[in-house]
């Protein structure tokens, strides 16, 4: 199985990752960062540049869905929320998420039974020679002691290295977009549901065999200097609507075709069939799911004429 960054950008894909780095980090011994934030200099707030990503809206005679795609991470100063989302967001009667962000002493306490090693068997002695090296390797360039993520399962190590790299880079889940919708929603009382749990997601690789996961550990290491550009041309690619070519960018790695199903097509399938389901019921959802989603043969807006539904491009 070949899990690569590009199979890691279709993972942030997945909520849970993003929100649980903070919680990781927090698990961590006490040697390492606080909190993923911790990593970020205090910086003045930067010139806000405006950028217009991909909408689409399926509609009947009384009922609206308007589909975003999302990035979990994003750089400060990127102004994605005005103009046709804006609008589409505020005539709304509620958002819907990939799933709620749950209070962080539920994370926490999700985390720690999922990412963390029930067994007491440390991390790095899950791993030969050559992998404890270049996984130590990226720690330090991390400026994380090697130690510090042995409680963890090699799937959590992976996302949470990948996340405090991008950190690094600039990127941050409090300037993603499900934090500034959910507090939007807030601001403005539309109720806020969810199409998965934490748990759900966070499961996806907590079942992945001991074996694929170290693959991805070590893959992910060997590519932590890549991390910030890699993400950085996802994200040009989400903010100028280049959709196919950002589903291939952050598909192309899942060699895996159970890791792909898993992370995209299962999930995908259950979101058309809520769409469908969902248009029976008079009213406007502005529904936001990774972008990742909405793009490629297999995407939310592919598997909707299957109900007889389409999925038009706002123009905006």
């Amino acid at each position: 199985m070949r899990i690569n960054l590009k199979s890691l950008l279709a993972a942030t894909a997945i909520c849970a990752l993003a929100w649980a780095a903070p919680v990781a980090a927090q698990n961590a011994p006490t040697e390492a960062p606080a909190s993923v934030e911790a990593l970020d200099p205090v910086k003045a707030p930067p010139a806000v540049k405006d950028v217009d990503p991909a909408l689409w809206v399926v509609k009947d005679a009384d009922t609206t869905i308007y589909l975003f795609g999302s990035i979990h991470i994003l750089k400060p100063g990127l102004g994605w929320f005005d103009d046709g989302v804006k609008t589409a967001f505020d005539g709304a009667d509620q958002l819907v998420l990939e799933l709620v962000e749950p209070p962080a002493s539920e994370a926490q306490a999700l985390f720690g039974k999922l990412a963390m090693d029930q067994q007491g068997k440390s991390l790095r002695s899950k791993m030969n020679d050559a992998d404890r090296a270049v996984y130590d390797a990226a720690m330090g360039k991390l400026g994380i002691p090697s130690a510090a993520f042995d409680p963890f399962e090699p799937w959590a190590a992976a996302i949470t290295m990948s996340l405090l790299a991008a950190q690094k880079s600039g990127f941050a889940p409090n300037s993603g977009v499900e934090r500034q919708l959910t507090a939007a929603a807030k601001v403005s009382n539309k109720p806020i549901g969810g199409l998965e749990t934490m748990a759900f997601q966070l499961g996806v690789f907590d079942n992945l065999p001991e074996a694929e996961q170290i693959a991805f550990l070590v893959e992910t290491a060997k590519m932590i200097d890549d991390v910030g550009s890699t993400t950085d041309k996802m994200v040009a690619m989400w903010a100028s609507a280049e959709t196919e070519g950002l589903g291939r960018l952050m598909n192309e790695g899942l060699a895996s075709r159970t890791l792909y199903d898993a992370l995209l097509t299962k999930r995908n399938a259950n979101w058309a069939q809520w769409i469908s389901a969902q248009m029976k019921k008079p009213g406007v959802t502005f529904m936001a799911v990774g972008a990742g989603h909405l793009a490629g043969p297999t995407s939310v807006q592919a598997l909707l004429p299957a109900y007889g539904l389409t999925a038009t491009r706002v123009a905006y």
